[in-house]
């Protein structure tokens, strides 16, 4: 009787186990590397309460649209932003759609935080993300008023994210804080595919040219 008890103890303590294991899998959020000629900077993107915009974003990740651009538009004590442009500003278009604005998911743009840039139009985002360098409230979606959606927030490497934010910048042609090194990303891979679910492609949109604009 004993042990059948220890017998029935053991197989009790392996399924808890393997049911926390399963918990915890459900549960992760999937994490992208950035590597860059700064040193390295992990993101944790949160899918449930930005589907669409990480959906987009691992999807980018995963065409190796990111790998070789620079950080294109750097404003200390602002954010950095990054997903446009080569070294020489050459434009590299996304081949994806832009996607729907999730600015009101409540998540907000807080210092490490990573959110998606766009143009005036709010549904406009395409690949072009920032940094935020320090809190910006002004960026958050307010009442009626959609903001620049976050979705995501960095985990490790937010001492390479300052050293990106010092840069010494300048204006080049119609771009305005361009850094005078270029600094940029060696490659963008997700860390943990199986954390990761992708969603049905969206409807096309064609924009261009997306931004946060800084507070006057």
């Amino acid at each position: 009787m004993t042990m059948q008890k220890s017998l029935y103890n053991l197989l009790l303590t392996v399924a808890l186990l393997i049911t926390a294991n399963l918990s915890i899998a459900e549960e992760a959020n999937p994490q992208v590397m950035l590597k860059t000629e700064a040193g390295d900077i992990v993101i944790e993107l949160y899918p449930k309460a930005a589907p669409v915009t990480v959906d987009n974003f691992v999807k980018l990740v995963n065409d190796f649209h990111y790998d070789g651009l620079i950080f294109h538009r750097v404003i200390e004590g602002f954010m950095i932003q990054t997903g446009g442009f080569t070294f020489d500003l050459s434009p590299r278009e996304s081949s994806r759609s832009a996607i729907v604005n999730e600015s009101a998911n409540g998540l907000k743009n807080k210092r490490g935080t990573i959110a998606m840039a766009r143009m005036a139009d709010p549904d406009s985002a395409k690949a072009q993300f920032f940094i935020n360098h320090k809190n910006n409230r002004f960026l958050d979606a307010r009442d009626e008023n959609p903001g620049y959606a976050v979705f995501g927030k960095v985990v490790s490497g937010m001492n390479v994210v300052d050293t990106i934010a010092v840069a010494e910048t300048q204006t080049v042609s119609m771009y305005q804080n361009v850094p005078v090194a270029a600094i940029r990303i060696l490659s963008a891979r997700l860390v943990n595919p199986e954390a990761w679910s992708a969603l049905p492609e969206p409807e096309a949109k064609t924009l261009s040219f997306e931004r946060p604009i800084p507070v006057r």
